[in-house]
Order: structure tokens, then C-alpha cells, then sequence
């Protein structure tokens, strides 16, 4: 029988640059192979209302890769830490297996930051809640979102939060596609941090379908 792990192995100092760095280059790969898509003879109709023949359908990460859910959370978790932030969540549903991996590794640490849903529309039953979790008065929270484009998302999560008093520190997402949301946030004085852009996946998938072309005969 396999021993259930319940804490994560300690890392000495001097190799936590490289075992975040490993991990993020993994995630990218991961999120390349799985959530890349590429169609320009069919383009993608974006949240924003836009069109591109560039998709990131990052909840075939997020939600049905183990490996990468552990990887998302472990990079967030290092990263948001050092915040003692109360809480993680954002919008549903693009949000919630971010939060959910992130709080699940912040337990391993036994620094337990709780996982919050951001309704879209208030439920007309039961508590009637807006916010989903159990969060403290006051908490101290991070917003995450799977892909930024123009920040509309991610600003009524943090809007929400607000109104019921709780306070952002900042806003993660994994993928920016740099189409104004990181200037939006910027404007509202909220911290915004994506562990890649669109621009990085493009330049990757130039590399890779380069190297798969066949070299032309002289």
C-alpha cells in the first residue's frame, strides 16, 4: 500500500529558484499542450466579443489535468504567501479549480488559506449567497482568473468582494492576452500578475511548428 503523503518534503534554501522555475516551465508546457488551440480558418468568438484564431481552453488544464492543478497551486501558493492573504477565489467558474488547488497546497504547508466562489448571479434561494465559502469579515483576499483579455471578469469578482467588505490584494491569473485587462487593473490601483501571456505560447508554437516543418531541399 502506498503511503498517503500529508505535507510536502522540505526544500533546502538554495534550490527553491530552480524547483519554482521547474515548475513553471512544466505548467507552460502542460497548458501549450492542452490549452492551446489554434484555428484561423474557424476563429474563437472571446468573452470580450472579439474574435481570434487563438483559444486558451485552460479548464482542460485546470480541471482535468492532476499534475497541473498541483503545479498551479504550488506557484500561487509561493507566490501570494508572503501576503498572508485569508482567502483565494474569483469568478466562477474559471476561478474555482485555481482556488481550490491553491488551498489545497497552502494546507500542505499547513498555512491554510480558504477557497471562495464568486457568483455570477445571486441565487433566489437559501442563503443567497453572492459569495460561496467561509470566509472571515474583513478577509484579506487574492481574485484568480484561468485568462485575462480585457480584465472584465476579474474586475466584478473584485468588485463583488468588495461590496461585501472584503479586502483584494490582488488579482493572479495564469495566462494574460494582453488586450487591455492588465491596463484596467492598473487603472483601479489593483495588482495584477499573470505567469504568462499569449505572447509567450505564440512565439513557442512559431518554434514548434517550425522545428515539425520539413526542411526544404536546396
Amino acid at each position: 500500500m502506498v503511503e498517503l503523503l500529508t505535507h510536502l518534503q522540505p526544500v533546502p534554501p538554495d534550490e527553491w529558484d530552480s524547483r519554482l522555475s521547474a515548475d513553471r516551465e512544466e505548467l507552460f508546457r502542460t497548458l501549450y499542450e492542452r490549452s492551446f488551440l489554434y484555428r484561423p480558418r474557424d476563429p474563437f468568438t472571446l468573452s470580450s466579443g472579439k474574435t481570434s484564431p487563438v483559444y486558451m481552453d485552460c479548464k482542460k488544464t485546470t480541471l482535468g489535468h492532476s499534475r497541473a492543478q498541483y503545479l498551479i497551486g504550488h506557484l500561487i501558493y509561493h507566490l501570494v504567501a508572503s501576503q498572508d492573504p485569508e482567502g483565494i477565489g474569483g469568478l466562477t467558474l474559471g476561478a474555482d479549480p485555481i482556488g481550490v488547488a491553491t488551498s489545497l497546497v497552502s494546507g500542505l504547508y499547513r498555512r491554510p488559506i480558504p477557497a471562495f466562489v464568486v457568483r455570477k448571479e445571486t441565487k433566489d434561494h437559501g442563503t443567497k449567497n453572492p459569495i460561496e465559502g467561509d470566509l472571515v469579515p474583513g478577509a484579506r483576499v487574492i481574485v484568480v482568473e484561468d485568462v485575462v483579455t480585457t480584465g472584465s471578469s476579474g474586475l466584478k469578482a473584485v468588485e463583488i468582494c468588495r461590496q461585501h467588505g472584503y479586502d483584494v490584494i490582488r488579482v493572479v491569473a495564469l495566462v494574460d492576452r494582453e488586450e487591455g485587462g492588465r491596463e484596467r487593473f492598473a487603472e483601479q490601483g489593483i495588482h495584477f500578475t499573470a505567469f504568462f501571456t499569449l505572447s509567450d505560447f505564440l512565439a513557442h508554437d512559431r518554434e514548434v511548428r517550425a522545428f515539425d516543418s520539413p526542411i526544404p531541399n536546396p
